[in-house]
């Protein structure tokens, strides 16, 4: 990934998510019920639940909340029963693109994702059409002016895989998902208090764009993002 953009890149994704916060609880609960689902109520023995509930938590969710989509997931409530289905496909100049979705009606669905890229220029792919440019990983970013060496220690400490400082001095950490929480956990007893912390699907490469091009890439991605169904984008455009 061309590092002098990847703060930036960063800042514009955590203000256009500052803009969407109106939907923020909606995903967050049907993250909660479809972890709850798949792994029991236990948030102890589920790091996925454990995950979500501590961004419901960081989203000011009442626990009340939190505790009656747990409830509904495990059995215990009626409720309704999301699955999860992700679509892959290109946008601009090539740009991959990765939609994770939840949703009670798969139907309804892919035809507004498919209506949401064809509108702006995009095209749905098959399975695994792009997937493969991009790797899981947990990620951590420290913004400029934190201490490269003291993050690197702490982080290959903790059993993160790689440490990467782009060119505005932002420090990213990489982890396998599994050593997510463990290597999050030790970089805040250390003060280290990252700007961004997730498991997410990273790309291996990016396509820059600019201009009419970036323009546009923004406005299929936000129309996307906008559909009820979507939980998470993932794209490599540096915008």
């Amino acid at each position: 990934m061309a590092g002098h953009s990847k703060w930036a890149n960063i800042q514009h994704r955590k203000g256009r998510q500052d803009e969407k916060r109106g939907k923020i609880w909606t995903r967050i609960i049907r993250e909660i019920m479809v972890a709850a689902r798949q792994g029991g109520g236990d948030l102890n023995a589920n790091p996925r639940l454990r995950l979500a509930v501590e961004k419901a938590k960081a989203a000011n969710m009442p626990a009340d909340n939190i505790k009656r989509n747990i409830d509904k997931a495990t059995g215990n409530l009626e409720g309704v029963s999301y699955e999860e289905i992700r679509y892959e496909g290109y946008g601009i100049g090539g740009a991959a693109i990765i939609v994770d979705t939840m949703t009670d009606n798969r139907v309804r669905t892919v035809a507004d994702v498919r209506h949401a890229f064809s509108k702006y220029g995009g095209n749905m792919g098959t399975e695994g059409s792009v997937a493969f440019q991009f790797r899981h990983v947990g990620q951590l970013v420290f913004a400029p002016g934190t201490s490269e060496d003291k993050v690197m220690e702490v982080a290959l400490e903790a059993g993160a895989e790689d440490v990467i400082t782009d060119d505005e001095g932002a420090i990213e950490v990489l982890t396998a998902p599994g050593d997510f929480e463990a290597v999050r956990d030790a970089l805040q007893a250390a003060g280290l208090t990252p700007e961004v912390a997730e498991v997410t699907m990273r790309p291996e490469n990016t396509v820059a764009l600019e201009g009419d091009d970036a323009a546009r890439m923004q406005k299929l991605l936000d129309m996307i993002e906008d559909l009820d169904d979507v939980q998470d984008v993932y794209h490599n455009a540096e915008l």
